[in-house]
């Protein structure tokens, strides 16, 4: 990628207001469409699944298959998020799926078969490979308190100097040894900090050296919620929107638990 800056985002969970949000600051930064990636779930819990991949579709913008889009080009029954049998997101996922998955065009359908589980560049002198969760389980979940060695294990086994990871839904970085797993967070769903903000980060190449930022971004999160309402999704989904905070932290490790409604400051 040779431009100066690569924006990446990911999570926008069919947040077709968020998703337009990002689109927008993308075209105020001046960055072009090649130089934008996301990291997956186009779909998820909010309204609006069609208008997001055509949005994603004709902005021709690099994506990758997340776990949920891996799931509805194969006609799967569950959303494959990793959730613990019976536990509450577990549940709640299979209104909000089977929503996604009955909605979906077949136009946009087979375009998913179209989208790449990993996609591979070198920017800033280092070596960047996109993943959404883990490399041999998509919908692995890795946090900033993941032992660094299943980091690690990543990046020797994809050769990477960076990892640009989605899906946790927490924003974070972690640099060991010149080498860095970077989770921008998702734009879909606020990070659990007790705002309705979502996050996005930038590259930027400065002298020739990689650099990273996370940005946050507010976005008309009322619009979203009211078409979740309209449209019969969890309502406890639609509020997380407004209040910034999720409604269980099951999937957290313990490290990350003890941070629900504390504002994310980077």
């Amino acid at each position: 990628m040779p431009g100066e800056k690569v924006l990446v985002f990911g999570g926008v969970y069919s947040n077709f207001q968020a998703l337009s949000k990002i689109k927008a600051i993308a075209e105020e930064l001046e960055i072009p469409n090649a130089q934008i990636i996301c990291t997956g779930d186009i779909l998820g819990y909010c309204a609006q699944p069609n208008e997001c991949l055509e949005l994603i579709r004709d902005w021709d913008i690099h994506s990758i298959a997340g776990n949920v889009e891996l799931q509805i080009r194969e006609d799967q029954e569950e959303c494959g998020c990793n959730f613990s049998e019976g536990s509450r997101c577990d549940l709640l996922s299979q209104n909000w799926y089977a929503f996604t998955r009955n909605s979906i065009s077949k136009k946009n359908k087979k375009w998913l078969f179209t989208l790449p589980e990993f996609l591979r560049f070198e920017f800033g002198g280092k070596k960047c490979f996109v993943l959404h969760g883990g490399l041999a389980n998509t919908s692995q979940f890795i946090f900033k308190s993941t032992h660094w060695k299943i980091k690690a294990d990543i990046l020797t086994a994809t050769d990477a100097d960076v990892i640009l990871a989605g899906h946790s839904g927490l924003p974070f970085h972690d640099l060991q040894e010149n080498n860095y797993w970077i989770n921008t967070g998702v734009i879909g769903m606020p990070a659990n900090d007790g705002t309705p903000s979502v996050w996005y980060g930038i590259l930027e190449k400065r002298n020739a050296v990689f650099e990273f930022s996370h940005q946050k971004m507010l976005y008309d999160y009322k619009l979203a919620a009211t078409f979740m309402r309209e449209r019969g999704l969890p309502s406890t989904y639609a509020e997380t929107l407004s209040t910034g905070l999720w409604d269980n932290i099951e999937i957290l490790n313990e490290a990350e638990q003890q941070f629900r409604g504390v504002e994310i400051i980077f």
